[in-house]
């Protein structure tokens, strides 16, 4: 049963016209319009339609003009019919305005005298013009009428009579060789289907144009005196809406949009009762606001019934919840517990086998775990003087992500360690050196504090917690999440700079750095080339450091095009797909296997093609043992204690970032289908940080935006039209633990590649895999679309959900108070104060009172909730 509205390409006189053909005797009869209103079928308000399928014009003429069909010359019609749905009066607030601003300049003709369409449209488009307020300085209405009908511009050949069919309202003209009529180019109409057929709706017609010479949109209603018979399925027309709109309009504007609202409001026979009996105008608009009324009050009832997320408020949380230890971790085993097998066999047994995406998934994942692991590694080798280095992280991210992917309840959430945690190691380290304190034993106690506060959490249920954060809050910390990344890379890209383009001319000792960091196995004769307009190439050897050039300028230039280069590159393969290039298969292996593809690139252009230049590459110091007990036994009650309170801090950010990260992966627009397991997958990285604590190694929690990157690959995608706006729509996931498990266990297996050739990939690499991440973590991110469209002219804004929901001043009052939020979370989280950055998880957690008391006091709650709504 369809419960919308058909917008038709085609007049609906054109079964009168075909009946009229096929009743044709001979060649020289003029063509005569036929009732169809005789029929008793016919002549209802919601009639059966019966509908003849002619292949042409010219297969009827056959029969008679056999002789001359070369000759009468055949034309094509093209007929398109789409189903648009009715428009929800409570949700869609274009809706009451394209209603004002009829009523303002209302434009209504009651008991127009014309019998036939063209009349009719001529009437109407006649009383634009003498009305004041809708004058168009620069319109001609003979084109918009010529507009109105696909036929505009057909030359009219031969020398028969001209005929004007007033029951038909059609243009006829008879000639001995061949008859030119014309169609109405696009109307909507009210259809419903039953078990016989279609029933259209043929007491109203709404036709809608786009004209480029018009300045804003007209509306014109005109009820006829008499019922009008216009052809199939048009038998008893007395409502006419003419719909005119320029082309550049936003998208909830357009003519066709227009024309949904007041299809919406004929659609219903007892309206269109009421507008029978009205006298006069004033009486006319009485009733249409009072169908918006109806319309309005007949939607919100089942929308408070059926769809609680349009609540004002969240559902509370009752205390019993939180007591009942343990529910939530028993209710996700046993959720996910009877489809753990099909974790391995899905798209590797059966029909809908996967193999190649998982390889392509797996190489993806590969190296988005190995590469963080590296540069985070690298910088707490630095932050810890060597106590964490590059070697530790990848041991404790093989480890932490092998486990997780065996035994988690959320297999597609990615581990990692990440740029809060190398930032509390570094403030760990700093309390240390203050206090004489040994680090390896305060980091242990640190890191058992944070896991017995988390599996307190799990126990008591505290991921219930995570009903409270609204879709808008978790963009907030998933943007700044993306920012972090940003300036890590432009960080570490000004370091660059600073050393080697600044301050390249340090003397010997900068050389004799330079020579040791060199690639010995490659035999490189490693060279300079001076900054001036003659180069000069000598070895190592001869540099006496006293020349006046700055050595290392070409340094810091290759360095910013090795990280620029990377982003570019891995973006545009992430695009790829999107592309007309190749076919698809490999337009989607290379788009899945965008990272590594541009690190490898970049990495050889790096370390081999400008061998002769130094780059800067991380620090590499093997550890004696990997695996060493941490001296828990060596700190006072008092220094115990204290690293409780980072303990607990640090647990804030582990139970938000997991939560929220898990949240986002599974998304509803991500289909996933095997069920959640918030509270035993917390439970899980606290028994999985223990063990990383206690033997020195870096700990490890969900990341963002690895997680949805990992769904992403694992999707199969297609692509939606919506208005002239392509959207990307996944339509399933491939829910599996093995892409987890193979990547984590290359990561393993990349200990052998250390320094060697690990160590060939330059930091400017790792810089441009920041910014990929960040720049791919946006898609799809509401709030950065909104801050988009400040920058975008209106007929440019896609028509989504909340475009069509809220007022636009509305839109842009919610993106202004969430960019708020976020510079006062950067502010916290990106401060030069080691200790404000520690308390940034508080500041996320108070983003919920902010949400649901004092953002609904500035925009009405029925607005937040629909911008908080998933679609």
């Amino acid at each position: 049963m369809y419960e919308e509205l058909e917008g038709v390409t085609s007049d609906t006189a054109l079964g009168a016209l075909i009946l009229s053909l096929a009743l044709c005797k001979s060649p020289g009869q003029s063509v005569l319009s036929t009732s169809l209103s005789n029929s008793p079928a016919m002549a209802r308000e919601e009639c059966e339609v019966i509908i003849l399928h002619l292949p042409s014009r010219c297969d009827v003429c056959a029969e008679h003009y056999s002789a001359e069909s070369e000759s009468a010359g055949c034309v094509l019609l093209h007929t398109s019919r789409k189903y648009l749905k009715l428009k929800n009066f409570e949700e869609e607030v274009r809706a009451h305005r394209d209603l004002d601003g009829f009523l303002a300049r209302a434009s209504i003709i009651l008991d127009e005298t014309a019998t036939s369409l063209d009349d009719v449209l001529r009437e109407m488009l006649k009383h634009f013009a003498e009305d004041p307020e809708n004058m168009e300085p620069s319109c001609n209405f003979e084109k918009i009428m010529s507009t109105l009908f696909t036929d505009s511009g057909t030359p009219r050949e031969g020398n028969g009579t001209h005929d004007v069919s007033e029951s038909t309202g059609m243009n006829i003209q008879t000639c001995t060789s061949h008859l030119k009529f014309h169609l109405l180019s696009d109307t909507i109409q009210g259809v419903t289907a039953t078990v016989t057929g279609v029933q259209y709706q043929q007491s109203w017609l709404c036709i809608i144009c786009t004209i480029k010479s018009l300045q804003r949109r007209h509306v014109c209603i005109s009820r006829l005196e008499r019922p009008q018979n216009w052809g199939e399925n048009s038998c008893e027309v007395r409502f006419v809406i003419l719909v005119l709109a320029p082309p550049k309009m936003k998208s909830t504007k357009t003519a066709t949009e227009v024309g949904r609202t007041f299809a919406t409001m004929f659609s219903d026979i007892t309206f269109r009762q009421k507008l029978l009996e009205t006298k006069t105008e004033e009486e006319f608009k009485e009733a249409l606001v009072h169908q918006r009324h109806l319309l309005t009050v007949v939607n919100q009832r089942p929308s408070a019934m059926s769809d609680g997320h349009k609540s004002h408020g969240p559902k509370p949380l009752k205390l019993h919840e939180f007591l009942n230890v343990g529910k939530g971790i028993s209710d996700d085993i046993a959720r996910r517990f009877p489809v753990y097998a099909l974790d391995f066999t899905d798209g590797v047994i059966g029909n809908n086998k996967a193999i190649g995406k998982y390889i392509t998934t797996m190489i993806f994942l590969y190296f988005a775990c190995l590469l963080p692991s590296i540069a985070f590694g690298s910088l707490n080798d630095e932050n810890t003087r060597g106590a964490i280095d590059v070697q530790k992280t990848i041991v404790g991210q093989c480890i932490g992500g092998l486990l997780y992917a065996l035994f988690s309840g959320q297999p597609l959430v990615v581990l990692l360690t990440t740029a809060p945690l190398a930032l509390y190691i570094n403030v760990i380290r700093g309390i240390c050196d203050d206090y004489n304190l040994d680090f390896s034993a305060f980091y242990a106690w640190t890191g058992l504090w944070n896991s017995f506060f988390l599996v307190m959490y799990s126990l008591f249920n505290f991921s219930l917690l995570m009903k409270l954060f609204k879709r808008s809050t978790e963009e907030i910390i998933a943007l700044f999440i993306s920012i972090t990344f940003v300036l890590d890379a432009f960080k570490g890209i000004i370091k660059v700079f600073k050393k080697y383009y600044y301050h390249g001319r340090t003397g010997d000792s900068y050389l004799e750095k330079a020579r040791t960091d060199a690639i010995p196995s490659l035999g490189i004769n490693t060279t300079f080339l001076m900054n001036s307009s003659v180069s000069r190439s000598m070895s190592l050897e001869n540099q006496t450091g006293t020349h006046d050039v700055h050595y290392g300028r070409e340094t810091a230039v290759l360095s910013l095009m090795l990280m620029l280069g990377t982003l570019w590159l891995g973006h545009t393969l992430y695009q790829f797909k999107k592309s007309p290039y190749l076919h698809a298969r490999v337009r989607e292996i290379l788009s899945d296997c965008a990272l590594p593809i541009s690190v490898l690139t970049f990495s050889a252009v790096g370390s081999y093609i400008f061998k002769e230049i130094e780059m800067s590459k991380f620090n590499y110091n093997p550890s004696e043992s990997l695996f060493v007990l941490a001296p828990v036994q060596s700190l006072s009650i008092g220094s115990v204690m204290s690293a409780m309170g980072l303990g607990f801090l640090l647990s804030m950010l582990f139970f938000i970032e997991q939560n929220i990260v898990a949240s986002l992966t599974n998304a509803p627009e991500n289909r996933l289908v095997k069920g959640t397991a918030y509270h035993w997958d917390l439970l899980l990285v606290a028994l999985i940080n223990t063990g990383l604590s206690i033997f020195g190694l870096p700990w490890i929690h969900a990341a963002f935006p690895h997680s949805p990157m990992h769904v992403r690959a694992l999707a199969y995608v297609e692509e939606r039209v919506e208005n002239g706006h392509i959207y990307e729509t996944i339509v399933s996931v491939k829910e599996t633990r093995l892409t987890s498990l193979v990547a984590n266990f290359l990561v393993g297996l990349s200990l052998l590649l250390l320094p060697f050739p690990l160590q060939w990939i330059p930091k400017p690499v790792l810089y441009g895999l920041f910014l990929y991440i960040a720049l791919t973590s946006i898609d799809g991110n509401q709030l950065f679309e909104r801050v988009a469209l400040l920058l975008k002219e209106q007929t440019a804004y896609p028509p989504t959900h909340y475009i069509r929901r809220v007022p636009q001043r509305k839109i842009h009052y919610f993106t202004g108070l969430q960019v708020l939020q976020l510079l006062i979370l950067c502010g916290f989280g990106m401060s030069p104060l080691p200790y404000m950055k520690m308390i940034f998880p508080l500041i996320m957690i108070g983003m919920i009172p902010i949400r649901y008391n004092l953002l609904p006091r500035i925009i009405e709650a029925k607005y937040l909730d629909a911008m908080d709504a998933e679609h």
